[in-house]
């Protein structure tokens, strides 16, 4: 008994809702000027230029090539004198991904491979500036 009464009540309830929906609200409609629409806008946030693939291929290369230098370096003196260009090398790695578009796709216009070889680039980056960070650690002493 107490179902039928449910559904009675939940099918009154569902034409009177359809029949409310129906009806066209002047109240809505009457505060909007005739032919006017307005579209939200939205601001335009800039997009940084991505620096190319080859620029950044060449970037890598460098912080790898003075990762090298300060392995190859024997004595606390040669790695010492090896630091100011070690930072300069750091420096620009870090500037360099600071420009890479943080946007996603939308700064890629939707060219997914283009966004996967970004996101390549940018990793192979990341871990030349981890390794760098490690070189400049004082070194472990042997035990």
């Amino acid at each position: 008994m107490k179902i039928h009464l449910f559904s009675l009540a939940f099918a009154f309830s569902a034409l009177g809702t359809s029949a409310w929906a129906a009806t066209p609200n002047d109240q809505h409609t009457g505060h909007h000027p005739a032919g006017k629409t307005s579209v939200p806008t939205t601001k335009q946030v800039p997009v940084k230029k991505a620096p190319s693939m080859a620029r950044m291929d060449a970037q890598t290369q460098a912080m790898r090539d003075m990762h090298e230098k300060m392995m190859a370096a024997k004595t606390p003196e040669e790695r010492s004198a090896l630091m100011a260009d070690h930072m300069k090398t750091m420096q620009d790695g870090m500037s360099m991904m600071n420009e890479m578009p943080a946007g996603g796709m939308q700064s890629m216009n939707g060219d997914m491979a283009m966004h996967h070889q970004m996101m390549e680039k940018r990793m192979e980056m990341m871990g030349a500036s981890m390794q760098m960070m490690m070189d400049r650690l004082p070194a472990a002493p042997a035990k």
